[in-house]
C-alpha cells in the first residue's frame, strides 16, 4: 500500500512544480491588468481660490471651489479587443458655497491595460473634439511596474505631452508612495467668442473692449503607489488667464489649488492595497506556494517509496515435496540397506 501512496505524492508534487510557472507567468498576466468595467468617483477642493463669474461679470475672490470627478468604463467601446480599455472621464467644478456651477470638463482615454500607454481608436476625444492625437499615459502609471524615472503623460488642457518627473517618495495614507510633479507651461487653450473691456483687462476706463484668448498653466503632482502604479493623491494647481493676441492685458479667470479630500485618499489607498495583495498573490506568494508543496509532496512521497521498499519482506522459500513412494518418485532420504 505504501509504494502506490509515494507514488501518487510524487505526481502531485510534479505537478504543483509545474504549477508554480504557470502561476506566475500565465495568471498573473491575466491579473495585472486594468480593469474594464472601472467606476470610480473623487471629490477635489481648493480653498481662497477665484474665478470670474461670467453671469455677474465680477471676480469672485476667497471662495472654496469643488471638482467632482467621475471615471468610468466603457466595456462595449473597444470593439471586442479585450487587450484595450475604455475610459470615460468627467468633472464639474463648482463653488462649494452656492453650489453654482463653473465649468465642465470631459474627455474619453483607450489605453493598454497591461501597459496603461494611451492608444487612438474607440472614439477617443477632448471635450467632444475627436481629432485630438493621444501618446503616452493618461490616469494610470504602468501598472504595478512604476520606476524612480520620468514619465510622459498627456495634458488634456493643453493637448499635448509632456514629463512628468520623479521628485521624490513620500507617505500618503499608509502607503510609501512616489511623488511626480508634471509642469504645464502657459499655453493658448481656447479662442474667446466675445469682446472684453478694456478696463477689466488693465488697459484703463477708456479703453474699448478687446479681443481675447485664454491660456492655461498648471502644476499637477501625482502620488502613485509604486505596487499597482495607482494615484492615491492628486494636487492641481491651475492658473486661467484671458489675454489681448498682443499680450498688453490680461485678467485672471481662474486661479485655484485643488486637492484630493482626505476620505478620497483613504478610500483611493485601500483600493491599491487590494490591487496590491492581488498582484503579490500571482507573482510572488502564489508560485512561492506551488513550488513549497510541490517540494514538499516529492519529499515524502520519495521517503515513503523508499520505506516501503525497505520493508517489503523477502519471498518465502517453498519446502521442497517428500516423496510418498507412489508415482515413481525418488524418496527424499537415503536408499535403506537390504
Amino acid at each position: 500500500m505504501r509504494r502506490p501512496l509515494g507514488l501518487i505524492l510524487i505526481a502531485l508534487g510534479a505537478f504543483f512544480l509545474t504549477l508554480a510557472p504557470l502561476v506566475r507567468f500565465y495568471v498573473a498576466d491575466k491579473v495585472v491588468r486594468a480593469p474594464l468595467n472601472r467606476y470610480q468617483q473623487t471629490r477635489l477642493e481648493a480653498p481662497n481660490a477665484s474665478y470670474f463669474d461670467t453671469a455677474s461679470f465680477k471676480s469672485r475672490k476667497g471662495v472654496t471651489l469643488v471638482a467632482e470627478n467621475t471615471v468610468r468604463g466603457d466595456v462595449r467601446a473597444n470593439n471586442g479587443n479585450d487587450d484595450i480599455a475604455v475610459w470615460d472621464s468627467s468633472t464639474e467644478i463648482s463653488d462649494k458655497a452656492t453650489g453654482k456651477q463653473i465649468e465642465i470638463q470631459g474627455y474619453r482615454i483607450a489605453f493598454d491595460r497591461r501597459t496603461s500607454e494611451l492608444v487612438n481608436c474607440c472614439g477617443v476625444h477632448v471635450g467632444g473634439d475627436t481629432s485630438v492625437k493621444m501618446s503616452g499615459y493618461g490616469l494610470l502609471f504602468p501598472l504595478a511596474d512604476v520606476h524612480k524615472r520620468d514619465y510622459p503623460f498627456f495634458d488634456m488642457t493643453t493637448r499635448r505631452e509632456l514629463p512628468m518627473r520623479f521628485e521624490g517618495e513620500e507617505q500618503v495614507q499608509g502607503i510609501d508612495t512616489y511623488r511626480f510633479v508634471q509642469q504645464v507651461p502657459l499655453t493658448k487653450s481656447a479662442k474667446v467668442d466675445f469682446k472684453v473691456p478694456g478696463g477689466m483687462l488693465g488697459l484703463g476706463k477708456t479703453s474699448k473692449a478687446q479681443k481675447v484668448d485664454r491660456y492655461f498653466t498648471a502644476t499637477i503632482t501625482e502620488w502613485v503607489d509604486p505596487r499597482t502604479g495607482v494615484p492615491v493623491k492628486h494636487r492641481q494647481n491651475i492658473r486661467s488667464t484671458i489675454q489681448t493676441p498682443d499680450g498688453r492685458g490680461s485678467m485672471t479667470v481662474a486661479a485655484a489649488d485643488l486637492v484630493t479630500v482626505d476620505k478620497d485618499q483613504r478610500k483611493l489607498a485601500d483600493m491599491a492595497d487590494g490591487y496590491a495583495l492581488q498582484i503579490a498573490l500571482a507573482r510572488i506568494w502564489g508560485p512561492i506556494a506551488a513550488v513549497l508543496v510541490g517540494l514538499v509532496l516529492l519529499g515524502i512521497g520519495v521517503a515513503v517509496g523508499v520505506a516501503a521498499g525497505r520493508r517489503t519482506p523477502p519471498a518465502a522459500m517453498k519446502a521442497p515435496r517428500r516423496s510418498d513412494g507412489r508415482f515413481g518418485d525418488v524418496p527424499a532420504g537415503p536408499t535403506p540397506p537390504r
